[in-house]
């Protein structure tokens, strides 16, 4: 067996671990959870999206994300609207009041960005986008958008 120290999904754990060290405070600061977040982010990837299509983009399970998304819509941070094609299912698009949030939030998690890359090095985090990137599809999975 090998080597704990060597164990892969630890060290990927203990590394989003680390990485939302860096993110945590300013999403406190703007009562946001590290999903929230996520989900708000991945509304960015178009007008409005699926929530199937959101579930995929952001790995939350259905049920989680359905909690998530009320909570979301209680602080009026995204809206709901019928699927013009299938009145049952349902597209969500980040609202006025969730795009002046992300304005804010957004800019202070470059800087985390900004930082992480001054202590890594440029050459280093572009390596370290590329392997995760490309590590799902590699490992017969699919691969990360």
């Amino acid at each position: 067996m090998r080597d704990f120290s060597r164990n892969l999904p630890v060290l990927l754990l203990r590394s989003h671990q680390a990485l939302m060290a860096e993110f945590r405070p300013i999403l406190r600061r703007h009562k946001l959870t590290e999903t929230q977040w996520r989900v708000l982010r991945a509304l960015t990837t178009d007008a409005s999206v699926r929530i199937a299509q959101l579930s995929a983009l952001t790995l939350i399970s259905g049920p989680s994300l359905t909690r998530i998304l009320r909570g979301l819509e209680e602080r009026k941070l995204i809206t709901r609207s019928a699927e013009p094609s299938d009145q049952r299912a349902a597209r969500i698009s980040l609202s006025a009041s969730g795009q002046r949030l992300l304005e804010q939030v957004a800019p202070l998690c470059e800087q985390c960005y900004l930082s992480m890359a001054a202590r890594l090095g440029q050459t280093d985090m572009d390596d370290l986008y590329r392997l995760l990137h490309s590590l799902p599809e590699r490992l017969g999975g699919k691969a990360v958008d």
